[in-house]
């Protein structure tokens, strides 16, 4: 049987024991008794199990990413590093994440301190942490019901980027070299990942009933949550085809479908996909970003999935692939029904294809939720709108997620509004029209009344939104709001 080989705290492991689907947070605390990564919801959402790995192959280099090792199935980080508080310190040395909360009273109970710290490491190694919002989006992944807050912000914002000259930094600039292919047959539990498409299309024939599993933030809820057998798994995480993000000679973008969302939003914030980008600010947590994955979140066809709307209005197309050669389909034929794509047998999307936005296009996306971040949508909606010389609609697209039973556009209100004149009247009385597209449901998110109305809103606001900017960046919020955003948010 295959070993499973990583390095953890810069020690080299090798497993041949655990099940495949054993979560690195069971490994870590029952296998290893790494009990400082503690688990409590262990659904990706408390951030009491974060460790960090140590990516390779990020596209400016290899750096840091702080994860859910809830969500992380065991035989994904074959050939990575992996550190846990413990790791962090020497001796009676502490590391400086660990000084700077401490400086700061940033721990009482002390049950999700160990999940801060990490988070925070990730922070200490970043080098772009240079917007008072991408402190909130870093922590923003942990839960603490004790401090307020405000001091763990206090201790990030004091560390982040601080990059000392010690042994982490010196392994980003020489991350380990093991392979990363692996395969393991575990009383019939199978999991295989390849390091190349032409690995991958005999290992898809030879289990046509595997599940194929990349960044596994929903697959690992089967086995968390519903404490399902998953006989067979196909990992995508090691083949580097099938990840980056490259703009092609168009103009436009190609998106390879295991690109992390964290590498996405990062690409993103180029003034063509500034939609992608607004949407991702609010997508998940950091920790969910780290290792989820485009063609994951677009492959589980879920109504609410926020990567869709946007990706929709830009009018965005997928490539599907298989052994036999590769297709194109636009977004829209590929949600068929509820949870149900038009991926064959044998299929797997490779790429999400976005044409070039033109310059004098109106770009915008929207997400509602009950709380700004690390919430499920109960509306998404995205619209790119361009206008001709004499102010009327030329083309417009208009996507919304949490309204019907897939990600949808809304052909009635597009066609209500191509050709006319782009005014406030103009789309007070094409929004009609919406109730022709969509008839929502009512579920404990929200009303079917609440979500029609809301949907209305979220159109008049890109009208006055795009009025002062074409394509609007992130709102700026107060950091004060954030110990109260959180503190107030219903678990």
């Amino acid at each position: 049987m295959q070993a499973i080989r990583f390095y953890l705290n810069d020690r080299l492991v090798e497993d041949h024991q655990a099940p495949p689907t054993t979560t690195l947070l069971e490994y870590l605390r029952g296998h290893r008794r790494l009990t400082g990564t503690k688990e409590g919801c262990a659904e990706g959402d408390c951030g009491a199990c974060t460790v960090v790995i140590l990516d390779p192959a990020a596209p400016e280099g290899p750096r840091y990413r702080a994860v859910n090792a809830c969500l992380v199935l065991l035989p994904t980080i074959q050939g990575l590093c992996v550190y846990t508080v413990e790791g962090l310190s020497e001796g009676t040395e502490r590391h400086p994440v660990q000084e700077a909360l401490a400086a700061a009273l940033g721990s009482q109970c002390g049950y999700c301190t160990p999940g801060v710290v990490m988070a925070m490491f990730e922070a200490c190694y970043r080098e772009d942490l240079d917007e008072p919002w991408k402190l909130d989006d870093q922590m923003c992944g942990n839960l603490c019901r004790c401090t307020g807050y405000r001091p763990i912000r206090e201790a990030t914002a004091s560390i982040a980027g601080a990059r000392p000259d010690d042994r982490f930094r010196l392994r980003l600039a020489a991350p380990p070299a093991l392979s990363r292919g692996f395969f393991r047959d575990h009383d019939g539990e199978i999991f295989a990942a390849p390091t190349a498409l032409d690995e991958l299309w005999p290992l898809m024939e030879a289990h046509p009933q595997a599940r194929l599993v990349c960044g596994s933030t929903d697959l690992a809820l089967l086995k968390t949550k519903r404490f399902e057998r998953l006989p067979a798994l196909i990992s995508l995480t090691a083949i580097p085809q099938l990840r980056g993000v490259t703009r092609r000679p168009d103009g436009g973008w190609r998106i390879g479908a295991t690109t992390i969302l964290s590498d996405l939003e990062q690409a993103a914030s180029s003034d063509s996909l500034i939609p992608l980008h607004r949407m991702l600010r609010y997508f998940a947590s950091r920790q969910i970003k780290n290792i989820a994955t485009v063609g994951g979140n677009l492959c589980n066809a879920s109504p609410i999935g926020d990567l869709a709307p946007a990706l929709l209005a830009l009018g965005a197309r997928v490539e599907l692939s298989s052994a036999a050669g590769a297709r194109e389909l636009d977004l829209c034929a590929f949600f068929v029904s509820y949870r149900k794509t038009a991926l064959r047998p044998g299929e797997l999307l490779t790429a999400v294809l976005i044409p070039p936005l033109p310059a004098a296009a109106l770009a915008s996306a929207y997400k509602v939720s009950k709380r700004r971040e690390l919430d499920i949508s109960t509306v998404a909606a995205a619209l790119v709108v361009e206008l001709a010389p004499d102010g009327r609609v030329a083309t417009i697209r208009a996507g919304f997620g949490g309204m019907a039973a897939i990600p949808a556009r809304a052909p009635h209100l597009e066609a209500a509004l191509l050709g006319q004149p782009w005014t406030e009247a103009h789309i007070e009385a094409a929004l009609p029209a919406l109730r022709r597209d969509f008839q929502p449901i009512d579920d404990l998110r929200g009303s079917a009344w609440y979500r029609a109305t809301v949907a209305d809103n979220l159109v008049r606001a890109f009208f006055h939104e795009t009025r002062e900017d074409p394509r609007p960046r992130l709102p700026q919020h107060p950091s004060s709001t954030i110990a109260l955003s959180h503190a107030e948010a219903p678990r």
